[in-house]
């Protein structure tokens, strides 16, 4: 036929619907005629002008003309060639059937490719095809349903055989291995029993890598194996054929109602599907009842593979280890084989519970079974690290990660970055950062949490508030925890008015407060020692509804212990009680601590008891507590039976245990016991570090064992120790007790040498020294060098002049000293008054008139101040008022207001008939070394 003299008709048969919607969808000008009549002939219809789409340089459509009687040629693989002339005939109906779907399959794919400009400007939807006529749309399928070919579906997989009559004990390691001598195997299917899933139901199926070897192994049909006579054939496809039968009945019933569906089980499938949604909805709606989700567990009949993994995975959210792995080998006791997911979730539950050891042997169970380890549990293993503090086996396990998985996710470097935070190593963390932008993945706000809390805890607020900013920046909103990462920044740095600004820009901007930013704020406020803010943020947080946890409890009741109220603070603690919070040990420290500070070690011990009671199991920390009160009180025996306590207890003690009993003996001058602890801290492998030296240099220095001290210092040196300022004042000290000025003198030079800046504890060691080698004018010349350097004289420093120009013989000297002290709005204190009187009375006889009205001013400060003398002292003056005022006077009356209650001149006869005479002087040098001991202590014990 001539396609251009005459004109095809498109009859139902040769042109099918769908070729003709899709004709109709992409060229709006061609219309369709589906009457048998012939139509006029047609241009080929022009595709619409797009900038966006090239036109081709040739007309799909044009063909050479060929003879009507020639034999029409096979239609090329462009489904659009023969589409864009309608004159054009086709080979079959068939083949244009074909070509429509491939018409249809390149349309939707050129759809995708402009799915953007598609959404930008939508085309005008197509007007809706007119019906076929009735005979032409029925002879149309009958058409296609002649020309459809059968489909027939080989169910027989190649290389599969079944063998029967197994014993029903068999595991499947043991089947899998008998049948591998015949050829390498993919997979071994062992049907587990009905009722008894802990047994096998009598037969399996083995598929081999090749068709040879499941031959070969059907030629042993009747081998014995465990005293059963085995049937080995070729799998004919019926398990398979029925599965599919199954599956496309449930197909067809999709449109059905659930009960339709549940219908067409059994009984016994119905309530197992039932008791399986009833798990999962209270795992999603009720997962803290861990009572009634076990509950729903235990209702399953024959549980799955994914009912045992949920169980898992829900213990170890909890990080109930236990319960986690009991369920794992349950699971692994009914012949499930685990998979990565359900080991995923026992590596989880041993990571939250700490134990990542057991985690690792987990690992190495998984690698052992050949099952390959995901992303998710890499993970896992990550995170388990990093919140154990091991930032080390965290960055290995990541970098392990990296190697095998060519890309990861935020989540892995969340963890890592987490792990450098909590490790101070914010230069590791922001190279993380710095390589997770670099690989494309966007850091969520979790990650800008991380990091602002890494800063806060090395203490950077510059960078800190960068982070902030930058998460403003990327169109982060800031949540409770954003607001809360910087209350805890100022509180920690000690910058609680700013601390509270925040908290009023969260008001603001509609935030409110969780438990974890009121314990903050309680937190700053508490270590300022405001405690009058503490308690008012602490009625905010009640007022505003919330119910205080533990935490702010146990805040609350550092609060009543830094007031000195622990009456109150045990108070606290029955309240939490009744309210069936369980204290914790950080809620008795503080307790035991202050009753220990206080020195009623009777009180801190029944505190003790009473944490014990309530189930708390002490840490070293508590029995550290315990040693430092004893300690403090100088009752060493009773420290050291706390240490055998703590050995009974399997408590190890740390170094900071021994270094407390250390200082302990160091502050009663038992010198060998020191070293005998010193000895046992080494041989126990604990770390020495400077806090030990110390304690056993002034054990040294106390008993002036100076050759000692100075055989520590080079031990010191060898450890590459460096020499702190508390080491040098407690050197310093030990010579001035001894008034080798020229020592001290020759170590304020090394001092200086080193780049070790000089305090006031180490200027008032100095003019001790300088006081006890009578050199004061040196010690003048100190005070002058300290005024230079900015250093102020404290109350101590101006006691030890004023005990020197004493020593002197220079009442005069030692009263202006005082009046310079009280011009620089020093407040005297009980030390002061002792060494001037003493001074002044000695000298009072023969001194000058002003020197007389100086001790009656002194006098009376003393009685407004109500100061109260010991005995030893009250004999010393009353010895002195004799030679001034023989029988009585004005300053005897008025002195005497200064003695003890039970001052009486009965016994102050009698007293004097025991006691001899001893100089002025003696005393003086007695109680000077008595006063620098105190003032070493009171250094060593404000670190």
């Amino acid at each position: 036929m001539d396609n251009g003299g005459s004109v095809l008709s498109l009859s139902a048969p040769h042109f099918p619907y769908s070729s003709a919607t899709i004709l109709r969808r992409h060229s709006p000008a061609a219309s369709i005629s589906y009457s048998l009549k012939p139509q006029p002939p047609q241009p080929p219809p022009e595709p619409p002008e797009s900038p966006d789409l090239r036109r081709p340089e040739k007309s799909l459509g044009s063909s050479s003309s060929s003879s009507p009687t020639s034999t029409p040629k096979t239609p090329l693989k462009n489904p659009l060639k023969g589409l864009t002339n309608p004159n054009r005939s086709s080979a079959s109906p068939l083949v244009q059937s074909e070509v429509a779907s491939k018409v249809s399959s390149f349309g939707s794919a050129l759809a995708s490719k402009l799915r953007l400009s598609s959404k930008l400007s939508p085309p005008p939807p197509p007007p809706p095809p007119p019906p076929p006529p009735v005979e032409e749309t029925q002879l149309r399928d009958d058409l296609q349903t002649d020309t459809k070919p059968k489909e027939t579906r080989e169910f027989r997989q190649e290389g599969k055989i079944f063998v029967g009559n197994l014993p029903t004990w068999i595991k499947k390691p043991d089947f899998e291995e008998f049948f591998r001598q015949f050829g390498p195997i993919e997979t071994a299917i062992l049907i587990k029993g009905h009722h008894e899933v802990e047994k096998n139901a009598g037969f399996g199926f083995i598929i081999y890598a090749a068709e040879k070897s499941a031959m070969k192994a059907v030629e042993f049909d009747g081998v014995e194996f465990h005293g059963r006579v085995l049937t080995v054939k070729l799998d004919d496809g019926k398990r398979l054929k029925t599965k599919a039968e199954q599956r496309a009945r449930w197909v067809e019933a999709e449109g059905e109602e659930e009960d339709a569906k549940m219908s067409s089980k059994s009984s016994w499938h119905q309530e197992r599907e039932g008791s399986r949604k009833t798990l999962q909805r209270i795992l999603d709606s009720n997962g803290d009842n861990w009572q009634a989700v076990v509950s729903a567990f235990e209702k399953i009949n024959k549980p799955s593979r994914t009912e045992f993994g949920l169980m898992v995975k829900y213990y170890g959210r909890r990080g109930d280890v236990h319960r986690a792995r009991e369920t794992f080998e349950r699971m692994r006791a009914r012949g499930i084989t685990p998979t990565s997911r359900i080991y995923t979730s026992l590596i989880h539950a041993y990571a939250v519970g700490r134990d990542m050891e057991e985690a690792l042997s987990c690992v190495r169970k998984m690698k052992e079974e050949g099952i390959e380890m995901s992303l998710v549990t890499y993970s896992v293993i990550v995170g388990g690290f990093s919140k154990a503090g091991n930032a080390e086996a965290a960055d290995q396990w990541f970098d392990e990660a990296k190697r095998i998985h060519k890309s990861l996710n935020a989540s892995i470097y969340g963890k890592i970055i987490y792990a450098h935070c909590q490790a101070c190593n914010m230069e590791r963390a922001e190279a993380l950062v710095r390589e997770m932008e670099e690989e494309g993945i966007d850091a969520p706000i979790a990650i800008y949490h991380t990091m602002m809390d890494g800063y806060t805890m090395v203490a950077d607020e510059k960078k800190c508030l960068i982070v902030f900013k930058r998460l403003k920046e990327c169109g982060f909103t800031p949540t409770v925890v954003t607001y809360g990462c910087l209350i805890n920044l100022y509180t920690k740095v000690g910058k609680i008015p700013k601390a509270l600004e925040v908290s009023r820009t969260m008001k603001e901007q509609g935030i409110k407060h969780n438990l974890k930013t009121y314990s903050m704020m309680i937190n700053g406020f508490v270590k300022l020692k405001d405690w009058a803010n503490a308690f008012a943020v602490f009625e905010d947080m009640v007022n505003d509804g919330m119910k205080p946890d533990v935490i702010l409890y146990n805040n609350i009741i550092a609060a009543f212990c830094g007031m000195g109220n622990m009456e109150r603070a045990v108070q606290t603690v029955k309240e939490m009680q009744k309210l069936r919070h369980r204290p914790t040990t950080r809620t008795f420290m503080p307790i035991i601590h202050g009753y220990a500070k206080s020195g009623d070690m009777r009180k801190s011990l029944e505190v003790f008891d009473m944490m014990r009671r309530c189930g708390c199991v002490p840490t070293v920390h508590t029995f550290n507590a315990l040693i430092n009160g004893l300690v403090e009180k100088r009752q060493m025996e009773k420290a050291v039976e706390i240490l055998d306590e703590m050995t009974l207890a399997g408590v190890s003690a740390n170094e900071h245990t021994y270094t407390k009993i250390m200082q302990g003996y160091a502050s009663v001058g038992d010198t060998g016991k020191a070293f005998e602890y010193f000895t046992r801290l080494q041989n126990e492998g604990l770390k020495v570090d400077i806090f030990t030296y110390e304690a056993l240099l002034k054990a040294c220095c106390k008993s002036g064992r100076m050759q000692s001290a100075l055989a520590v210092t080079k031990e010191m040196s060898t450890r590459n120790i460096p020499r702190n300022s508390f080491v040098y004042n407690i050197l310093i000290d030990g010579w001035a007790r001894r008034g080798d000025v020229w020592e001290a003198a020759d170590l304020m030079q090394q001092m200086k040498k080193e780049g070790v800046k000089p305090d006031i504890h180490t200027y008032t060691s100095f003019i001790s020294a300088c006081s006890k080698a009578g050199d004061m004018n040196r010690a003048t010349q100190t005070i002058q060098e300290m005024e230079a350097l900015g250093v102020r004289p404290n109350i101590k420093t101006y006691t030890t002049l004023i005990k020197g120009w004493a020593r002197a013989s220079l009442p005069e000297k030692a009263l202006s000293c005082y009046e310079e002290m009280k011009a620089m709005g020093l407040k005297p204190d009980k030390a002061v008054y002792h060494c001037l009187m003493t001074s002044l009375l000695s000298r009072a006889s023969m001194a000058e008139g002003y020197i007389y009205s100086g001790v009656m001013s002194i006098c009376k400060e003393m009685v407004e101040a109500g100061l109260i003398v010991d005995m030893g002292t009250a004999v010393h003056w009353s010895k002195c008022l004799c030679k001034i005022e023989g029988s009585g006077g004005e300053l005897t009356e008025t002195l005497q207001k200064t003695f003890p209650p039970d001052w009486s001149s009965h016994h102050h006869h009698s007293y004097l008939d025991q006691v001899s005479d001893v100089d002025s002087e003696d005393d003086d040098v007695d109680g000077e070394s008595d006063d620098d001991v105190n003032l070493v202590s009171g250094m060593l014990s404000s670190k």
